[in-house]
């Protein structure tokens, strides 16, 4: 995907707040939706890149004027340290988790009230072995989230999947 497409996908009035933001990227990979949710942030703002790949996270974007912090650990497994986050950001990364609703509550404490989820997932519950083991259906995540004490998931952007397999959904999910 490229970057211009990323942005389009995650875009939406969130990003829009005055004032500096801290994020979680957590499975980051290379970094292409880091590099997008910082286009969207401003300046100051701090993005936490979390994933187990010391190879991908080296190769994240620079961007400027928003700080991108790698971290390398495994954030379904390892413990987390963040301080008050405004949003968490899950790029393709919620679909290799099996305990959702486990992993929802480790990390949604970190966000502070007001706080958002920004998932990017495929729009299917049907598994793909290896490259999409659990898959979480937008309807599906509503009702995750719905059962966590999460007010809302709203689609804000959707796209064809460049693999054939249906289509890639961003959702929001406020606090």
């Amino acid at each position: 995907m490229l970057l211009t497409d990323a942005i389009k996908l995650i875009e939406n009035e969130q990003f829009q707040k005055s004032g500096i933001q801290i994020w979680a990227d957590l499975g980051c990979g290379s970094g292409i939706f880091t590099a997008a949710l910082a286009s969207r942030l401003v300046s100051g703002s701090t993005i936490y890149a979390v994933d187990s790949n010391a190879a991908s996270l080296r190769m994240i974007p620079n961007t400027a004027g928003v700080s991108i912090m790698p971290i390398q650990s495994d954030f379904v497994k390892d413990h987390l340290n963040f301080p008050a986050l405004d949003g968490i950001l899950m790029a393709n990364s919620l679909h290799y988790v099996k305990d959702k609703s486990g992993l929802i509550s480790k990390i949604a404490k970190f966000l502070q009230p007001g706080g958002c989820f920004l998932f990017v997932e495929y729009d299917t519950d049907i598994p793909v072995p290896t490259w999409v083991p659990y898959p979480a259906s937008f309807q599906s995540l509503a009702k995750l989230l719905a059962a966590a004490g999460f007010i809302s998931a709203v689609r804000i952007g959707q796209r064809p999947s460049r693999y054939n397999r249906g289509t890639l959904y961003c959702a929001l999910v406020k606090k």
